[in-house]
C-alpha cells in the first residue's frame, strides 16, 4: 500500500482488525483518560476486557506492519487512519483524500493528545454516511463514523449527537447498557478540548 509521505513504513490495510475484540478500548478509551472523569474509562463500555486490549495492542503497534483504514466516500472528501509506528514516534495520524487529487492530506495525529484540524458533527456525518462502493475501505457507517470520530472538534454538538453515538457504538459490539456511558465520555471529552480556537476553519471549509 502506498500513501505519499508514508514511504518509510511498512503499511498493511487494517480493516480486518475492525471486528477483532480490543480494537475499540484500544482506539477511543484514551480519549477519555486524561483524568477529567469521575468514573474510570473501561474495556467493558465497548464490550471488551484488558486481555483483549492488550492482545490487539500488539497487533495495532506493531514497527513491522502499520495498519491502515481507509474510509472512502462518495461525491466528496474521505479519510484515511494510519498507526505510525515508527520506534520512539508511535502515534496515529488522520488524512483526508479528495476527488480528484492522488495524495492524502494529513490533517491530524494522536500523540497521547490530539493536534491538528478538525471536522464538525455534520461533516463526520456526511463522511460515514456516504460510503463509496466502488472503493477499497470501511463500508459500514456505524464503523466509519467511530473512525472519524477522533477529528470531532465542534463544542457545539446537535442533541441527536449522542443517540447517533450510542447506536454506532452498540452496533460494533458496546452493550446496550455501557454505550450511552462511553458516548457521553468521549462526547464530553471530544466537545471540551482545550486547543479549539474560535478562528479556525475546517479543512473541508476551502480555505
Amino acid at each position: 500500500m502506498l500513501i505519499k509521505g508514508y514511504d518509510v513504513g511498512p503499511l498493511v490495510p487494517g480493516e480486518s482488525l475492525l471486528g477483532r475484540p480490543g480494537f475499540w478500548s484500544n482506539y477511543l478509551l484514551a480519549m477519555c483518560s486524561d483524568g477529567g472523569c469521575a468514573e474510570r474509562p473501561v474495556p467493558e463500555w465497548f464490550g471488551e476486557d484488558g486481555a483483549d486490549v492488550d492482545a490487539l495492542s500488539e497487533v495495532l503497534f506493531d514497527p513491522e506492519h502499520w495498519p491502515v483504514f481507509r474510509v472512502p466516500a462518495e461525491g466528496g472528501p474521505g479519510a484515511v487512519v494510519i498507526y505510525r509506528n515508527l520506534d520512539g514516534d508511535y502515534g496515529t495520524d488522520y488524512l483526508l483524500t479528495h476527488p480528484g487529487r492522488s495524495y492524502a492530506e494529513p490533517i491530524a495525529s494522536w500523540d497521547g493528545d490530539f493536534s491538528g484540524g478538525g471536522l464538525t458533527w455534520h461533516e463526520l456525518i456526511r463522511i460515514a454516511d456516504s460510503p463509496s462502493l466502488a472503493d477499497e475501505g470501511v463500508q459500514d457507517t456505524a464503523t466509519r463514523l467511530l473512525l472519524l470520530l477522533p477529528l470531532l472538534t465542534d463544542p457545539d454538538v446537535p442533541e441527536t449527537a449522542s443517540a447517533g453515538l450510542v447506536a454506532a457504538l452498540s452496533t460494533t459490539g458496546a452493550p446496550q447498557d455501557t454505550a450511552s456511558t462511553a458516548a457521553e465520555h468521549l462526547l464530553a471529552h471530544l466537545t471540551r478540548r482545550p486547543w479549539q480556537d474560535p478562528a479556525w476553519t475546517s479543512p473541508l471549509s476551502g480555505s
